[in-house]
């Protein structure tokens, strides 16, 4: 149950709140959170998990389509962050600090586990996803969002990191077929792909590519600064066909 709680401040939470009064913020936002929710589905009334919750804007939104909705994050300035955005909303969440790594939560406690750029920041995504798949309980669905190696974006990062940005000195991008083979080594079964965010990071490419975004999405990964892989608990698992190849 959410409390009162202050709004919270640190150098992140300010470069989020910068970057969703952005055009290209805005934009590029509302077209991941399209992809991320056309491949997790209908959520009313299941327990749904987001890992690396951050400042908690997908997981009310998840919370808002009805969903029973625990978030996770190690930084209690983002889960403060997140406490006073889900109270303004009047929404209620659990909240819990942790590792993606190491889950607080016994085996098979979500309906959906949802995890939004959260492997290419840490170590050992090998041990988080099975920490994912630990937590799911069967034919339960797993939805990974994650930064796309080959565009724009990441070679501007990329840049970035060569030239001292922490944040980007050591992140991970990966392609859709990486993503794809990371999830079906710890008993899940990759269902459907999706890429978003093919235009440059720019606003005015933004506006005037956005309305194509998802059609390219639909059909290839090649070029989308994010990825998002949607995988089942079972080796059974009923999954919707792959619409397209992404690229190796």
């Amino acid at each position: 149950m959410v409390s009162e709680a202050p709004r919270a401040s640190s150098p992140l939470t300010d470069a989020y709140e910068r970057w969703r009064a952005s055009r290209l913020g805005q934009i590029t936002d509302r077209l991941q959170q399209q992809t991320l929710s056309g491949l997790i589905g209908e959520v009313d009334g299941l327990r749904v998990l987001d890992v690396g919750c951050g400042d908690g804007v997908f997981a009310i939104e998840l919370a808002k389509r009805g969903g029973i909705v625990t978030g996770l994050d190690p930084d209690p300035t983002m889960l403060q962050a997140a406490e006073a955005r889900a109270l303004k909303e009047g929404i209620t969440l659990t909240l819990e600090q942790g590792e993606a790594g190491a889950l607080p939560f016994p085996d098979a406690a979500f309906d959906r586990v949802v995890a939004v750029t959260v492997l290419c920041f840490i170590p050992d995504a090998e041990q988080s996803i099975a920490e994912m798949a630990r937590v799911l309980r069967p034919g339960g669905r797993l939805i990974v969002g994650e930064l796309g190696r080959w565009n724009v974006w990441a070679a501007q990062r990329r840049i970035q990191g060569w030239m001292g940005n922490s944040v980007w000195r050591d992140a991970y991008f990966r392609t859709a077929s990486e993503l794809r083979r990371l999830v079906t080594r710890h008993g899940l079964t990759a269902c459907e792909t999706r890429g978003a965010t093919f235009y440059p990071p720019s606003g005015a490419a933004a506006s005037r590519l956005a309305t194509i975004d998802p059609w390219l999405g639909r059909r290839t990964t090649l070029g989308a600064a994010f990825i998002a892989q949607a995988a089942q608990k079972g080796r059974r698992a009923k999954c919707r066909p792959q619409s397209f190849s992404p690229e190796m």
